[in-house]
């Protein structure tokens, strides 16, 4: 009898019945990549779990988890700590100690995992003010305790039935795990998730993901404190997907050429990142290698799924793959079928660009509350169209409210905020989630997002700005990494922008400009001007109103240890603003 998957710990024993992998999990250590079984990693969870039960864990108790990079031994702990009736609450590795305090405190936590000294220094400097009985280290660190510790406590099973006690006690129903969001205003919130909820979205969002059942395998990287990546790795569980670890963002490109993936997913800032370095390849070529690339680059921004440009632009698109796209999938392995993308907005000449290059980008939409996802893209049966996030999963509810906001119903929908029933009561109306976004539906059902409702603006004037839709214009030129479109209670809209300095050294040197750090880069005239170009460009888009009148350019680059973005890569307006109080100044008081 196949096992009914309704608890999020049900995964890994699908897998056994179903796929019985050889490798389930692949993390590198030392410079070799090591593997586990999924009878190695079930064997270890139960480990777990006893050693837990005799450390006196009670269910609904909360166990941290933060970890720098993604990691067998997270999955272990997962599942570890859920068999138990107690709660995961993983942590964002690159957060404050004063969040990491807050989180631990907010949750009660009272024991905690962690990866290396990194963390474990940060760790150290508030552990005091917390109720933690103990941390675990995953990395071996003189003088610390070792989850070993932990595993060693569990070797003895003569505790396991009291362990499927725990589990048979467990319903859908129950909490699973807190994640405090990365908020890009005020302290972080507890979002409460079910089984359910994160249990409903991966089934759903599996009718949507084309893998190789039993065979494929995945290259992950992006936090998997985060919901989005945490759905995926459950899901590439219950397809029997061979997990990779990658060492980190900066090994990327090494670690796929040494996995070969089928499947990553990423959000748009590394697709971003990965395209730039490709066009700066390029852009070093001389001569026909040259003309082919940027031809191919023109023919990629123009692609059309589904055959639409004709068949003429399908033949060139053809050479184009076969002449340059071809090295573009070598250096991600030569083997990637899809990838996903997630947490924000995508520009579309990257889904375009990738997808023309046969490596298809799929976009969705979702958020924390929704465990997350509620609409994603699909190349089959015409699920696919650019510059949408996709159709809605099955099983999720959207309707666009009077004022253009998505609301959201479904049975991946939180449920609530911890120890927070004010804020809940904010959101959840009705049975509705208020997402904060802008939307609508198109007419063959793909969502669009038009925009965040709070950061919608008024001018002095009187006239509403969305910013998100010129931030996602200007994002589009090669010469802008980071832009913030300001100018609330003001005469007019105006922008930050932290210029791709990478990119303009190399046009800089093409167009022999004299620049020699960023100081220098951000006041020369010349690339003033030729950013200016690019404001114009973006400008002849957007009504009279919302055109950005004036910017000035940010010398450092906006980071997550800088304080400009959230661990997902969102801007924290408030703090970019005060960060630049000056250049605001300079644009609305001089």
């Amino acid at each position: 009898m196949s096992i009914e998957i309704t608890r999020l710990f049900d995964f890994p024993y699908y897998q056994l019945e179903k796929y019985n992998l050889e490798k389930a999990f692949i993390t590198k250590y030392n410079g070799e990549w090591q593997s586990i079984s999924t009878q190695e990693y079930i064997n270890k969870a139960n480990a777990i779990s006893r050693g837990l039960l005799r450390l006196g864990v009670q269910p609904n108790d909360k166990i941290a988890v933060i970890s720098t990079n993604n990691r067998t031994e997270w999955n272990i702990c997962d599942i570890g700590i859920l068999q138990t009736g107690a709660q995961n609450v993983p942590i964002y590795p690159t957060i404050s100690k004063e969040d990491y305090e807050y989180i631990l405190n907010h949750s009660e936590a009272t024991y905690c995992f962690v990866s290396d000294t990194t963390i474990l220094e940060k760790l150290n400097q508030i552990k005091g003010n917390t109720n933690l009985k103990a941390v675990f280290t995953f990395d071996d660190i003189s003088g610390e305790k070792s989850w070993n510790e932990v595993l060693e406590l569990g070797k003895d099973d003569s505790n396991q039935n009291e362990v499927e006690q725990r589990k048979e006690a467990i319903s859908a129903d129950d909490l699973a795990t807190l994640i405090y969001t990365s908020g890009t205003t005020g302290r972080p919130k507890g979002v409460m998730l079910s089984h359910k909820n994160v249990v409903s979205n991966v089934l759903s969002s599996e009718k949507r993901v084309p893998l190789e059942y039993g065979q494929g395998r995945a290259l992950s990287f992006l936090p998997v404190c985060h919901i989005f990546e945490r759905m995926i790795l459950y899901l590439y569980q219950y397809c029997g997907i061979s997990v990779y670890f990658a060492e980190s963002i900066e090994k990327l490109s090494e670690n796929a050429q040494e996995v070969k993936p089928h499947v990553m997913t990423a959000v748009p800032r590394l697709y971003e990142k990965i395209y730039d370095k490709i066009y700066a390849k390029g852009a070093d070529l001389t001569g026909v290698k040259k003309k082919l690339f940027f031809w191919a680059i023109e023919l990629g921004l123009q692609y059309e799924p589904y055959g639409a440009n004709g068949w003429w632009y399908e033949k060139r698109l053809n050479i184009a793959r076969k002449l340059i796209f071809s090295k573009w999938q070598a250096a991600l392995g030569g083997e990637l079928k899809l990838m996903v993308s997630g947490s924000a907005a995508l520009q579309p000449r990257l889904t375009r660009v990738f997808t023309a290059a046969g490596m298809p980008v799929m976009e969705g939409y979702g958020l924390t509350e929704t465990s997350p996802v509620i609409s994603v893209n699909d190349m089959r049966n015409g699920g696919f169209k650019v510059g949408t996030v996709g159709k809605l999963i099955e099983g999720v509810e959207v309707k666009i409210a009077e004022t253009g906001e998505i609301l959201v119903k479904g049975p991946n929908v939180m449920q609530g905020y911890y120890k927070d029933p004010e804020k809940t009561a904010e959101v959840l109306k009705d049975g509705y989630f208020h997402t904060g976004d802008k939307g609508e539906i198109c007419e063959d059902g793909f969502l669009k997002i038009t925009g965040r409702t709070k950061e919608m603006f008024k001018t002095s004037g009187g006239k509403y700005v969305i910013p998100p839709l010129l931030e996602g214009e200007l994002k589009q030129s090669r010469f802008i990494e980071q832009v913030m479109v300001i100018g609330e209670g003001e005469k007019m809209p105006a922008a930050l922008i932290q210029p791709n300095f990478e990119f303009i050294r190399e046009w800089a040197q093409r167009h022999q400009v004299n620049v020699s750090d960023n100081s220098d880069l951000i006041t020369n005239e010349k690339v003033i001007e030729r950013i200016q170009e690019e404001v114009d460009h973006c400008n002849a888009k957007f009504g009279k109103w919302e055109q950005i009148k004036r910017f000035e350019l940010t010398s450092d680059e906006w980071s997550i240890d800088g304080g400009h973005l959230t661990p997902t890569m969102k801007m924290k307006r408030a703090i970019i603003k005060e960060i630049y109080k000056d250049l605001y100044d300079k644009i609305y008081r001089e």
